[in-house]
Formats: structure tokens, C-alpha cells, sequence
């Protein structure tokens, strides 16, 4: 069984790009996603970007490299949260 991974990004229009805020493996990864359902934020299942974001430390912007693969997340959020009001 593969061990689970997680990693949770924090966007504004403050900055340049999105960054990490949280990266997890095994029971941490599971803590991680726990805590966005406790707190409503969306989970997103993407296993090549959790890779590549896992990769990352925490504080970090993304790379260019995963800006468009971040943007249609963003999008997609965008367009959850516009339907909800």
C-alpha cells in the first residue's frame, strides 16, 4: 500500500504565487486533510501535483512549473465558492 501524502497551499491576491502552508506523509498527510474537512476547505485529489508539492517546504511559492496545474485548482475553487452564495 502506498503511503498516503498530502500538502496544503494558501493563496491571495497578496501573493505572487501560491504557497505552502503544510506538507505530510502517512498520519500527517492524514491529519493534514482532516483538518481542510474540519475547516471546509476543498480537497483536491491530483496525485503527479501532491508529488511534485510534497517535494517542497513549507513557506515555499510553487515553482513555475505548477502554475497551471495550481491555477485550474484555484479556478475550480473560484467556481465552488461562487456557486455557494
Amino acid at each position: 500500500m502506498k503511503r498516503k501524502k498530502a500538502a496544503a497551499l494558501k493563496y491571495d491576491n497578496v501573493f505572487s504565487s501560491p504557497t505552502v502552508t503544510a506538507v505530510g506523509f502517512g498520519e500527517i498527510a492524514e491529519r493534514i486533510i482532516e483538518e481542510a474537512e474540519n475547516n471546509n476547505v476543498p480537497i483536491i485529489e491530483n496525485t503527479a501535483l501532491t508529488e511534485n508539492l510534497t517535494k517542497l517546504s513549507i513557506g515555499q511559492n510553487i515553482p513555475i512549473e505548477l502554475y497551471e496545474a495550481v491555477a485550474e485548482i484555484i479556478a475550480f475553487i473560484y467556481s465552488l465558492d461562487s456557486s455557494n452564495k
